[in-house]
């Protein structure tokens, strides 16, 4: 019954902490070779398509498909990160740096900025 009385006893172990570990360099020359054999890849690829005379066609289809690639999904967003569009944020916050019209206006007009 003591045992029980007691809420931390000699056997539990403190918290682990979740901790990232730093990449290793044989991890990052990993991921250059692997980019090295893409681009190597989408090269020879090109060449091919020039060949057969539809170069133009891949290499535009090749821009499409990495701008596909190259944007985040909904899901990716970090907790807290601003959009740059304001409508999509709460209150319709703008993020630091955007340039709205009463701003545009009053630089137009050469009016300070009210509060200074």
């Amino acid at each position: 019954m003591l045992e029980a009385a007691q809420p931390e006893s000699s056997t539990s172990q403190p918290p682990r902490t979740t901790a990232v570990p730093l990449p290793l360099p044989g991890d990052q020359s990993f991921l250059i070779n692997i980019t090295f054999l893409k681009v190597l890849l989408w090269l020879v690829l090109l060449g091919l398509f020039v060949e057969l005379e539809f170069g133009l066609a891949y290499f535009v289809l090749s821009l499409f498909y990495w701008m596909y690639v190259g944007t985040r999904g909904p899901g990716e967003k970090k907790e807290g990160e601003k959009s740059a569009y304001s409508v999509f944020n709460p209150g319709c916050e703008a993020i630091q740096g955007t340039l709205t019209a009463e701003q545009f206006e009053r630089e137009l007009q050469f009016r300070p900025l009210e509060g200074r």
